[in-house]
């Protein structure tokens, strides 16, 4: 099934437009069923970051460049940098209000805007590339026409592998799904069944993934299932065949409920999947020495697993943060050994910098703003092979911002 873009898609074209941390050591879990690819893999990170400066960054407020067709972005809620270093980006065109899209309203109400298509792929610069998928707005019935085929009904996480393929997730309560896609936008393969769910421990089906990472030598893709339920969930990449899942410290999850987030009241033996809707595991990430990074969003915490689920080492960061939590995507700087690990903090309203290796934190940027280095629900980021972060922001953010890496 080929997606059709709700707008002719476009090549070449312009775009419009701290706290205090615990680290916890335990001993290895035993993972789900479904051993990974055999690989080396160290006890800690391997970094060299004791011996160099945490990176530093600027804003760059020409990029992007504006979009064309008068379209406007709604909610972005996933951002990906792909082995070209181009910027790929997911929005909500659902998320854009009647009054930032007047030009399609009946009879329209201003000269601006039309929602963009829900994927975007940018070059270096800042230009639009392609666009397509998702709903389109239906000026007739003043309805959204949903897209043929599989779409998530909230866009949510969106990942580049090494092949090029695209990957999609989304989190609505109807959405089960995450996607592969090739880069035009054509369908490849579906993993799960929108609005079908078993619970943590079923191997089938999913329940508002959240993020999506791809081991393309192994074959293998790694999924925050995130929303409704409490875990990462590997599957085949060819085949979407299961292969093995984890909870919170490399344990079986458990969809019971948990009390409520508390500072200093101790980390929870579950990930807050489920409810409140806003717990979420929502970002994995994969270094290249095989550690896993999970993000437990309202829990304030990161955790530290190898492939096969073993849990390895912990971090609360900015534990006093209720809200939305402060942990809300994850990006290793590339430099030699990945020495640094970016945070984006919705709730706080800035990235976070940490040492990989003692995962202690070293810096930050950005504050609550909608100025050019400022952020309103910081939400995804992403780094190129420069060290450049990309940002997406949700909320009432609805844009992207490039922050340059400053030479040492």
């Amino acid at each position: 099934m080929t997606l059709q873009a709700p707008f002719p898609r476009t090549r070449g074209l312009s775009l419009i437009a701290a706290a205090s941390a615990l680290l916890v050591l335990a001993s290895p879990v035993s993972a789900q069923p479904s051993a990974p690819a055999q690989r080396s893999v160290p006890a800690q990170p391997s970094t060299q970051s004791d011996a160099a400066a945490p990176p530093r960054y600027t804003v760059d407020a020409s990029w992007p460049q504006p979009l064309p067709n008068d379209w406007i972005l709604g909610q972005v809620a996933g951002i990906a940098v792909d082995r070209e270093d181009h910027v790929w980006i997911i929005q909500r065109p659902r998320s854009v209000t009647a009054d930032e899209a007047a030009a399609v309203q009946n009879p329209p109400t201003a000269e601006c805007c039309v929602p963009a298509p829900s994927v975007m792929e940018l070059d270096r610069d800042g230009k639009l590339v392609q666009a397509w998928g998702g709903p389109v707005w239906n000026r007739r019935t003043s309805t959204w026409d949903a897209p043929a085929g599989d779409w998530p009904e909230s866009e949510h996480g969106i990942f580049v592998d090494a092949d090029g393929f695209v990957w999609i997730a989304g989190n609505a309560a109807s959405d089960g799904i995450v996607l592969k896609l090739r880069a035009d936008g054509t369908h490849v393969l579906t993993i799960g069944r929108p609005g079908e769910t078993g619970g943590s421990n079923d191997t089938a089906h999913l329940n508002r993934p959240a993020d999506i990472a791809v081991d393309t030598a192994a074959h293998e893709v790694y999924v925050a299932d995130g929303y409704g339920n409490r875990r990462v969930i590997v599957f085949d990449s060819e085949t979407g065949a299961y292969k093995r899942h984890w909870g919170a410290y490399g344990e079986r999850p458990d969809d019971a409920p948990l009390p409520a987030y508390a500072p200093g009241a101790g980390p929870a033996r579950q990930f807050r999947g489920g409810t409140p809707m806003n717990g979420a595991v929502h970002s994995v990430v994969l270094a290249r020495d095989g550690l896993v990074y999970v993000a437990d969003r309202q829990s304030d915490r990161i955790q530290v697993f190898r492939h096969d689920g073993q849990f390895v080492l912990e971090k609360l960061l900015a534990p006093a943060t209720l809200d939305v939590g402060s942990v809300w995507d994850l990006a290793l700087d590339p430099s030699p050994g990945e020495p640094w690990l970016l945070v984006a903090d919705g709730s706080n309203k800035k990235v976070w910098i940490l040492d990989r290796a003692s995962l202690g934190t070293v810096g930050s940027f950005g504050r609550g703003g909608r100025q050019a280095g400022q952020f309103n629900w910081v939400h995804n980021l992403a780094i190129d092979s420069a060290g450049n972060v990309y940002t997406a922001e949700v909320n009432t953010g609805k844009r992207v911002q490039k922050f340059r890496r400053v030479a040492d």
